[in-house]
């Protein structure tokens, strides 16, 4: 049982305070990593007054040209309530634009001049962190992160 799992882990008081501890569950070890990947990116991004969720939806409505806000939910796996908060972002700092959709409900989005002027300054300091995870984990590394990544995200949307 899980609470048995718990309360049987050792917790060593000869661990540096600063030591990763083992988890028992795999959501709170992908939640940590995904802290710890965070963290880099917004590292290297806060250069160009960006963090990688915002250079995310960017980037993607780069690629897609607009998109609704069941769209942009959809294709991030993001609860409605962040993505409003960070679109409200992007739109206060006059990234992307908003219009009317189909229906009265519908907003479309979609990159200003402005947004993309930001992508292009953003880019260098995400490759960084690209170079930096990549440095880390080296070329089997990365491909096999790719990999495993790919296989639990899939896994997770159809169960």
């Amino acid at each position: 049982m899980y609470i048995h799992l718990i309360v049987n882990m050792r917790i060593h008081d000869d661990h540096p305070s600063n030591a990763l501890f083992a988890l028992p569950c795999a959501c709170q070890n992908l939640r940590r990593a995904t802290r710890l990947v965070t963290r880099i990116y917004d590292q290297e991004l806060r250069n160009a007054d960006i963090e990688i969720t915002q250079f995310g939806l960017l980037t993607a409505l780069a690629i897609v040209g607009q998109a609704n806000q069941k769209a942009l939910s959809a294709g991030f796996a993001m609860d409605s309530t962040t993505l409003t908060r960070t679109l409200g972002l992007l739109r206060k700092q006059g990234w992307i634009h908003v219009r009317p959709g189909k229906d009265r409900r519908e907003r479309v989005f979609r990159l200003t001049e402005a947004g993309k002027r930001q992508i292009a300054m953003a880019q260098p300091h995400w490759q960084a962190a690209e170079r930096r995870l990549r440095k880390t984990l080296g070329p089997p590394g990365w491909k096999q992160m790719q990999a495993t990544i790919a296989r639990v995200t899939n896994a997770a949307a159809a169960g």
